[in-house]
């Protein structure tokens, strides 16, 4: 198959696509149908060092240049990615299944915003002046840490291969980034676009893989950082082994995130919150709060006008304009979920609409909504991935808010209420690094993101993101003789 800015070969290296046959077969699978539309190879050991040798060649000159240099570079790679935001949000849609309706407002164009943010101040990044007395002073410097090392997951391969460049090329860094090795396709194109753009040959490198490449990826001595958005399993491993090198580490990881929803709120939007925060991209979104707390009062009326909106959706090919909701990104995964609704089902939960296989090609499945779930089921502890709301009840602020941090995740959280006094407790009580109030899921880059407990460590985005690509350097400078004791 032949669709627009087809990558032309496996991995992206020093400023070149470059393949090796070699190196183990990684199919390329269309979600939407099931057929492989392409043929990938995973990058060999020697791809992965020399990827690394390219990275490490580069980052010294690319350092030395200024803010300013560095940021026009990244803001001319954020022009070329809007222009061609329909073809990148086509392949988006053949990598991930995501409905076209979706991508094209939600994917390269993040990724694009990310490139121009960080491409705006990368030339105001710089450190500070301490006066001390007797006329000495500390001045600090805000240096690049090196090589770094991106880790993708799947579901949002364009945005997330941005959100990890975009500041780290600002700060100086250099970068190795290995997509999911189900979605390889969009990192590619990022790579493309940055060299146009005028990034130096070696600044930016794409290669492909599994485990058995993110971990010599991970274990090499040339890199400083690493950068992990995935699973909370992949995410512990990860951060082991970098600690292990004493290594610079944010991982973004999974959550089971609260949205609560008071007596209250309104109702339509409340319902809108709902419907964003777990059915968008088939609910693989990370920060998704799908355990749905619903006071009493309003629990009956919300599962209703709920009903009658996923009237509204529409399953079908991600192509078309009209599709809403497209397959999930793999056999594996409409599995996994399969099974989590199964369980919701024999452990005591109402499956009130959804939850079936679709009779037709692709990975297709109707979103589930469960009402009467209680907090010991294994779908309100447990990521689902996948378009799965459980909806619980609640009688008091209180108990909502305890009942809430009853997690080991802390990614996100959300609260629909016109008491704008209670939404601001809830958000102060909740433990999770991105709380939404009257809204949820929106992700603009000017402002960090990131999870608290199991949910991860550190930032991206905003100015937070500067302070995990860069370290600070101290310089103390005396106005005045050394003295010493003899």
């Amino acid at each position: 198959m032949s669709y627009p800015t087809q990558p032309t070969a496996s991995h992206y290296i020093d400023g070149a696509y470059v393949d090796d046959a070699a190196g183990a077969s990684l199919p390329v699978i269309y979600p939407a149908t099931g057929a492989e539309i392409a043929q990938l190879h995973q990058a060999t050991p020697a791809l992965v060092d020399r990827a690394l040798d390219a990275a490490h060649r580069a980052q010294p000159a690319w350092a030395a240049m200024s803010g300013t240099e560095r940021g026009r570079i990244l803001r001319r790679a954020a022009d070329i990615m809007r222009a061609r935001n329909h073809d990148l949000s086509v392949l988006e849609t053949y990598d991930t299944g995501k409905p076209l309706s979706e991508t094209l407002v939600a994917d390269a164009t993040s990724a694009a915003d990310a490139l121009e943010y960080f491409g705006g101040i990368a030339a105001s990044i710089a450190g500070e002046h301490i006066q001390l007395p007797e006329g000495d002073f500390v001045y600090t410097r805000r240096e690049a840490l090196g090589v770094c090392v991106g880790i993708g997951a799947w579901n949002y391969p364009t945005q997330i291969a941005a959100w990890k460049a975009a500041p780290a090329l600002a700060c100086g860094n250099t970068m190795v980034f290995k997509p999911s090795e189900m979605t390889p396709l969009c990192a590619l194109k990022l790579a493309e676009i940055l060299t146009e753009a005028g990034a130096p040959a070696g600044v930016f490198n794409v290669v492909q893989g599994a485990g058995t490449v993110g971990a010599q990826l991970v274990g090499d001595a040339r890199v400083a950082k690493i950068s992990l958005t995935g699973s909370v399993p992949t995410g512990a491993r990860v951060y082991a082994a970098a600690a292990a090198g004493l290594k610079h580490a944010t991982m973004e990881l999974g959550g089971k995130s609260p949205l609560v929803i008071f007596d209250d709120a309104d109702l339509e939007s409340a319902v809108s919150g709902a419907i964003n925060a777990n059915f968008y991209s088939t609910g693989q979104v990370c920060s998704n709060g799908t355990r749905v707390f619903v006071q009493e009062g309003i629990k009956e009326a919300f599962l209703s006008r709920l009903a009658e909106r996923l009237q509204g959706a529409v399953i079908g090919d991600p192509m078309q304009m009209e599709t809403t909701i497209g397959p999930m990104v793999s056999e594996r995964q409409l599995e996994i979920v399969l099974g989590y609704i199964e369980k919701g089902q024999t452990e005591g939960a109402r499956l009130v609409a959804g939850g079936n296989r679709l009779n037709r090609d692709g990975f297709y499945i109707e979103p589930a909504i469960f009402a009467d779930v209680t907090d010991d089921m294994t779908i309100a502890r447990e990521e689902i991935f996948g378009p799965v709301m459980s909806v619980l009840d609640f009688e008091t602020e209180e108990e909502a808010l305890t009942r809430a941090n009853a997690t080991d995740f802390g990614l996100a959280a959300g609260v629909f209420t016109r008491d704008i006094t209670r939404a601001h407790r809830m958000v102060a009580g909740i433990e999770a690094g991105s709380c939404y109030i009257n809204t949820y899921n929106l992700t603009p880059v000017e402002a960090p993101f990131g999870g608290s407990k199991m949910s991860g460590v550190g930032r991206e985005n905003g100015h937070a993101a500067i302070a995990h690509w860069s370290e600070v350097k101290s310089v103390y400078v005396a106005m005045t003789p050394c003295e010493a004791p003899f």
